[in-house]
């Protein structure tokens, strides 16, 4: 009995890490409003060593369409810019000598129609990793079934993890809702 809730609290946590990931991953689909997030994967080369941009500059948003980076050393202004063009953000940065300002153009229908199929294949592969996971521990569920555990506790076990993988599924469902009507906000 004792193995059979380890399972199933490992396959909990491993959910919620699932739908924290598609938590994540949906934060990078930007929705036509500035965000400071929005830059959370660019990387500078910091005296050599490639560093997160939010550890070497303050990232503001002065409005709704417009990113203002103020580095903490001035000399990184250049770095920082190669590194805004280099990534697939698609935004041209312009700095007058102390701060680099992005702005953000405002979406066009169909880029808004592409970034929702975006969304939704995220969130799907969120739900195919809580899929995966509900198999897995079924899988083990039925091993220690062979080992001797009784039947009615892994049925038990297998329906509790049942209902685990419909509140994550529901969770995931609920964070494309919310990209959902933030990307189609105009």
């Amino acid at each position: 009995m004792e193995e059979i809730q380890m399972h199933l609290d490992e396959a909990k946590e491993m959910m919620q890490k699932a739908v924290d990931h598609t938590a994540q991953e949906l934060v990078k689909i930007r929705a036509g409003k500035a965000m400071p997030n929005l830059l959370d994967g660019i990387m500078v080369s910091y005296y050599g060593a490639p560093t997160p941009l939010q550890q070497v500059a303050s990232v503001t948003t002065p409005d709704a369409r417009t990113l203002a980076i103020k580095p903490w050393e001035r000399n990184l202004i250049s770095e920082i810019e190669r590194s805004i063009i280099n990534s697939d953000l698609g935004l041209a940065p312009q700095n007058n000598g102390e701060i680099i300002i992005l702005t953000i153009p405002p979406l066009t229908e169909e880029r808004r129609k592409g970034l929702v199929k975006m969304a939704k294949a995220e969130t799907e592969s969120g739900k195919v990793s809580i899929r995966t996971i509900r198999k897995d521990t079924n899988d083990n569920l039925k091993k220690l079934q062979k080992d001797g555990a009784s039947e009615d506790d892994i049925k038990r076990a297998e329906d509790v993890v049942q209902k685990l993988t419909d509140q994550y599924s529901t969770k995931v469902d609920e964070l494309l809702a919310k990209k959902e009507v933030e990307i189609m906000t105009i």
